[in-house]
């Protein structure tokens, strides 16, 4: 009878599990899951989102894909977009996370206020960010007016990248400053009192306790922040439309152009699968890496 009881108990809270990650399994069936299969299927077919018969077309797809000018911009331009996003923002919110964590009161509010950027809508963002780089803004008014400066922000490729790189990482800098700021916390403090009393530097301190300990915490935001470079599509669409000459063209800019301009979903979501490849190939080779310094400086 005790064990009839047990299993039927262990049986209610296995249910009971089950409901309560039910919400989260259906939004991953309904939005991800169906999606990506129904995408891997049209890769393979040429079809206008209107017509009920999809061409079947082989490879044709991924082999235009290769061909693209478009595409390899598309790529070439995350790696360029990393290369200034993602330093510019582990730095910060890694400066942001130390900050916070020697406020003695009212960290809180602080992290509220770094956290807001992050909560504010893409493309109004965008938007104000286009207007104080426009010709007649009062930033290029002053320059030409006062340095002789005439400034083509948006016109000129580096810049737009730039600005782009910058905008991203200022609005996710606050996102990823809380999460290392947990990691901060979850350092014990003995450590730190040991190292002043063998006579430990700040940056001793900090490159040889609080890097190491922050390992789990920093993997993370590294992964975040690469996995987000390959899916940018608001700053570059409202500010660029991915120019100049295809300079801040991404893969989701080519993915809904090609879909949604052009109607041919086949195509885009061959791009779109070539898109994860490369980015799950990128985060693979960085897992990699990160795991090589992590059993390097393994603090336990």
């Amino acid at each position: 009878m005790s064990r009839s009881g047990g299993g039927g108990l262990r049986r209610y809270h296995e249910v009971r599990g089950w409901l309560f990650v039910a919400p989260y399994l259906v939004y991953v069936l309904v939005f991800f899951l169906f999606p990506m299969i129904w995408s891997l299927v049209l890769a393979w077919t040429d079809w206008n989102l209107i017509s009920p018969v999809k061409e079947w077309t082989g490879m044709e797809n991924f082999l235009e894909a290769f061909r693209s000018p478009r595409v390899r911009a598309a790529f070439v331009n995350t790696y360029r977009l990393m290369a200034v996003f993602v330093p510019v923002a582990l730095v910060w919110s890694l400066i942001l996370a130390l900050l916070l964590d020697r406020i003695p009161r009212g960290s809180a509010l602080f992290s509220v206020g770094y956290f807001l950027p992050y909560l504010a809508s893409g493309v109004a963002v965008a938007l104000v960010v286009r207007g104080l780089i426009a010709y007649n803004s009062p930033i290029n008014t002053f320059l030409r007016q006062r340095l002789g400066l005439d400034v083509a922000w948006l016109q000129h490729s580096t810049l737009a990248l730039v600005i782009i790189a910058l905008l991203i990482a200022w609005k996710f800098s606050g996102y990823f400053g809380l999460i290392l700021l947990a990691g901060l916390r979850g350092i014990p403090r003995e450590l730190y009192d040991a190292a002043e009393l063998d006579g430990a530097t700040g940056w001793q301190k900090l490159r040889f306790i609080t890097l190491p300990m922050l390992y789990p915490a920093f993997s993370s935001v590294l992964i975040l922040a690469i996995a987000l470079t390959f899916g940018v599509f608001t700053e570059p669409y409202i500010l660029t439309k991915g120019g100049p000459d295809l300079a801040t063209h991404t893969w989701h800019l080519e993915i809904y152009n090609q879909a949604f301009t052009s109607f041919r979903a086949g195509y885009a979501s061959a791009v779109a699968v070539l898109s994860a490849l490369a980015t799950f190939s990128t985060i693979g080779v960085v897992r990699w890496i990160l795991q090589k310094w992590g059993n390097r400086y393994d603090p336990i």
